[in-house]
């Protein structure tokens, strides 16, 4: 069973196996997180996303990590929030699991998930971290991971997060 921990910082800077990209269906940068990736690892990885050809929204696809301290970048497209009751739930838990798969296929041990959708999608940050820390808690369960990070880089999301862990007894 994995470790589930919480940290508040720049995800490009953990030196774990994978980290998680909440990447657009076309995967060549944006704003946020991936645009912090895409410009931290290096235009290799826009190289090797163009060659990848996108990626639906609650699926995950695996880069290298270029110039990036980890060696994959998990790729995953969050849902836009359209009010709740489009299935954004279910893509939502789709993205974490999907990616912990990926990443136990790799063979990883530690894995580092930004929070999905919550920003330019408009994902409602507490009902997001309740999503990810229930699917990443039942995932952690069965995974061949270690340690599964929960990164954020603002106080608004940590909170959220945190909450939702202690709900989870995860965090004392």
């Amino acid at each position: 069973m994995a470790n589930v921990e919480l940290t508040r910082q720049s995800i490009v800077e953990l030196e774990v196996d994978a980290i998680v990209n909440a990447a657009n269906r076309r995967m060549l940068g944006g704003g946020g997180v991936d645009g912090v990736i895409h410009r931290a690892a290096g235009p290799g990885l826009l190289e090797e996303c163009r060659l990848a050809g996108g990626c639906e929204t609650g699926d995950a696809k695996v880069t290298g990590a270029h110039d990036l301290p980890c060696r994959w970048i998990i790729h995953t497209v969050g849902p836009m929030w359209r009010g709740g009751d489009n299935g954004e739930a279910d893509l939502l838990q789709s993205c974490y699991r999907r990616s912990i798969a990926e990443a136990d296929a790799l063979g990883a041990k530690t894995l580092a998930f930004p929070a999905i959708s919550t920003g330019a999608y408009g994902f409602p940050v507490e009902a997001a971290a309740r999503i990810a820390v229930q699917t990443v808690a039942q995932a952690a369960q069965a995974t061949r991971l270690e340690t599964i990070f929960l990164v954020t880089f603002d106080k608004r999301n940590h909170s959220a997060l945190k909450q939702a862990l202690r709900r989870e007894e995860l965090l004392g």
